[in-house]
């Protein structure tokens, strides 16, 4: 009977130390939006667009990288780690060239988040320089 009781304890000790470890919630982004249309931009000159977003875990959100799927596009993104309920961007810049023509770019986030991949989308259409 005693180690039954013993037994019940631990079991008992262990499955409430579990549930307390994942009782807190872990790190996650609420962007603002998670795509921008640029509309019609010209061609050669850059356009900057800040995905704003709060962290609405308990733990500290902290973004590892932050990858453009083109040259064309660079993400900057803030580098400290944000408590919950505080804010930060990604601001993503995109720099056409070439020929007039429609575009999607993706940025890829990676982080600590709950969900530690999230994926950014910019798109648009490049014309030509007005004439002079």
């Amino acid at each position: 009977m005693k180690k039954i009781f013993v037994l019940f304890a631990f079991v008992m000790g262990f499955g409430l130390m579990a549930n307390a470890q994942t009782a807190a919630k872990p790190a996650e982004f609420k962007f603002e939006a998670e795509t921008h249309d640029f509309g019609k931009i010209t061609v050669n000159k850059p356009v900057t667009y800040d995905f704003k977003y709060t962290n609405v875990g308990e733990e500290p959100l902290i973004i590892t990288k932050a990858e453009a799927s083109c040259g064309c596009t660079v993400p900057k993104y803030t580098t400290v780690p944000l408590k919950k309920g505080e804010t930060g961007t990604i601001s993503v810049t995109f720099s056409a060239a070439g020929a007039p023509q429609p575009f999607t770019k993706t940025v890829t986030v990676t982080s600590n988040a709950k969900t530690p991949v999230k994926v950014l989308y910019i798109k648009g259409e490049t014309v030509a320089a007005a004439s002079k």
